[in-house]
């Protein structure tokens, strides 16, 4: 299973950017291999208006299983990711990504 986390860093005690729109990065975790790997998401920083639905599109390409962020995502971007079938899970915006993932291990964080 592919988890993505809304991240501000690229390692396990990076905090969990609560935007998911205007992430920094998507920090990607396979829990079946174990392996790691970061998608930087920062230039969207500089996108006027759409940055939700870009950045579901992005996450979209990375083909997760699960998303895990803090607030969730906003309108536009919402409607783009019920298109698709990842399980999005919110509350986790003042966790590091190791935090969050532990919570979502123990059915701690909200399913959006």
């Amino acid at each position: 299973m592919k988890i993505v986390f809304t991240s501000e860093g690229t390692e396990w005690d990076s905090k969990i950017d609560p935007r998911f729109g205007r992430t920094d990065y998507f920090f990607i975790y396979d829990d079946e291999t174990k392996g790691i790997c970061t998608v930087d998401n920062r230039a969207i920083a500089e996108t006027a208006h759409g940055a939700g639905p870009q950045t579901a599109q992005k996450l979209f390409e990375l083909k997760p299983d699960v998303l895990i962020t803090g607030n969730g995502p906003g309108g536009n971007a919402a409607r783009v990711l019920a298109q698709g079938n990842v399980k999005i899970y919110v509350g986790a915006g003042d966790m590091t990504v190791k935090e969050a993932y532990d919570a979502y291990q123990k059915g701690e964080l909200k399913e959006f």
